[in-house]
């Protein structure tokens, strides 16, 4: 999951000034279109980085490691569990794209969250997903960490995660083309890593490979055939690896932060969720093909045991410099989401608008002083702080009491991604016959089946839930989020009645 970011507020300095929609309403329930309100963050990045992100932000330590779990419990059948994961989240991803085409923001979905349901809703998923990624991030701070300790074990784990978090801060404090570009690098290493992979083992299939021999499809059906576990093998599979598929919702956020919000992330999406799908089925597909499943371990990389079945050297560093490039792509991906999340919360008040700070040149449509985009400037510094902060406390935590403390924070965001995923498919429901009526040139990219396949969609995340509540080890993460969003809606909720009630005084006043 979210292989994927960050509270405090700092003091004011000489360079921020006030974004020009500082003192903006909240959005109304009008819609407009494509065009909508203009994000007072700098547009740095380009379509390129926007590309790379989509493909390159869900492919992690999640896929290149966590996969192991999932083919233990299903066998070649993980083929089929990845099949319905990706299916699902591309699904979302399809209706998150076609809202956000319509209305670019730096909050994405929370923004059409409020737009469909109400403030409520934009309140409660915003706050939800900012303290996914920021816990989430710790995880991957600490992961990254433990690598760089075993390449240099004179430095202690505390200090790489130190110099991570003070590297990616600094990145994201200065302009967002800087982030662009790590991201740009960081995906394409992995995109490459997956690509050279496939082609690697679709030649040791074949028996094209110096010293090998064809496998055929022996290790898909031996060893207790396709589904040695049966279907309910399959299920387990899903419920591992669905989480896998969390880190994309980031490209929508990043769009408003382009020259043409609307066509990059119609792009984006477009290219991102098939060739996601295909880089995810298709690595399992040869890992079960190439060795028998039983081969494999929960914890252990299957892309290690088929590497090194396969004779790639130093197999093993091979993965571990993947693995360490894809948790600091998530971790600087997470910072950055959630920075913007944040922004935008405090942009409609649902948050200190103290965090409505942004950098200097960056309060135009454009990204520097000059109009022109790309320039330094337009970035939520007091966002980035405050997130940065709360990432901080969530590493400090995982480092001190990872059994405990932290064990509850994480079980407390273990099943959020679901809760947001619905709430995504419930905006759409809602937006889609609203910009239909009101704005349909703003319809550039559309959801596909609309609206049976939203319906079908919410219907495969509520069976999520439900599974994962009739298992043993994934049944804390739903009774601890539940919790957690239980929190969310209540505060959001007290809120409401708060402003209810002030209401009538201000206007008896």
């Amino acid at each position: 999951m979210h292989e994927a970011p960050p509270p405090a507020p700092s003091g004011p300095s000489a360079s921020d000034v006030p974004p020009a929609s500082a003192a903006a309403p909240p959005p109304s329930a009008a819609l407009p279109p494509s065009a909508a309100q203009a994000e007072p963050l700098a547009h740095g990045l380009k379509q390129r980085h926007l590309t790379m992100l989509g493909l390159g932000g869900v492919i992690g330590a999640g896929l290149f490691v966590g996969s192991g779990a999932g083919i233990a419990v299903a066998g070649p059948a993980i083929v089929v569990s990845y099949v319905i994961a990706g299916a699902l989240a591309m699904l979302v991803m399809r209706m998150l794209g076609e809202m956000s085409a319509a209305m670019p923001a730096s909050g994405s979905f929370s923004v059409h969250a409020e737009r469909a349901l109400g403030r409520w809703a934009g309140f409660s998923v915003g706050w939800l997903y900012w303290f996914l990624l920021v816990v989430v991030l710790a995880v991957e701070a600490t992961a990254a960490a433990q690598i760089a300790h075993g390449w240099v074990p004179a430095v202690e784990p505390w200090a790489w995660v130190l110099l991570f978090m003070v590297v990616f801060t600094v990145a994201n404090l200065t302009a967002v083309k800087n982030f662009g570009e790590f991201e740009f690098w960081f995906a394409s290493l992995k995109v490459g890593a997956i690509v050279v992979f496939l082609v690697l083992g679709g030649l040791a299939v074949f028996g094209l490979l110096p010293d090998t021999d064809p496998v055929g499809m022996a290790n898909l059906t031996g060893q207790g055939g396709f589904l040695p576990n049966g279907w309910s093998g399959v299920v387990s599979g899903v419920l591992t690896v669905v989480f896998a598929f969390g880190g994309l919702e980031v490209v929508t956020i990043a769009a408003a932060e382009t020259d043409d919000p609307a066509r990059a992330v119609g792009r984006a999406v477009r290219s991102a969720v098939v060739r996601i799908l295909f880089f995810y089925v298709g690595s399992m597909l040869v890992i079960v093909t190439v060795l028998p499943w039983t081969a494999q371990q929960a914890g252990l990389s299957p892309y290690v045991k088929v590497l090194d079945a396969i004779g790639v050297p130093s197999a093993g560093q091979i993965m571990n410099i993947v693995v360490f490039v894809a948790l600091l792509s998530a971790l600087n991906a997470n910072l950055y989401g959630s920075s913007r999340m944040v922004f935008s919360l405090a942009e409609r008040g649902e948050a200190p608008r103290g965090l409505l700070k942004v950098s200097g040149g960056g309060a135009g449509k454009g990204g520097g002083a000059d109009g022109s985009s790309g320039q330094p400037g337009g970035v939520p510094r007091r966002a980035v702080l405050a997130s940065v902060a709360f990432g901080f406390v969530s590493v400090l935590l995982n480092l001190l009491w990872p059994d405990t403390v932290f064990l509850y924070m994480l079980n407390s965001v273990g099943a959020v991604l679901l809760f947001v995923w619905a709430l995504i498919a419930a905006s759409q429901l809602r937006l889609r016959a609203r910009l239909e009526r009101e704005a349909p040139e703003a319809l550039s990219l559309r959801m596909w089946c609309f609206p049976y396949l939203t319906w079908l969609t919410l219907a495969g995340l509520l069976g999520v839930l439900v599974l994962m509540l009739t298992d043993n080890a994934a049944r804390p993460q739903v009774l601890w989020s539940a919790g957690a969003t239980a929190l969310v809606l209540l505060v959001a909720a007290g809120r409401e009645w708060r402003e209810r009630r002030a209401a009538p005084e201000k206007s008896g006043a």
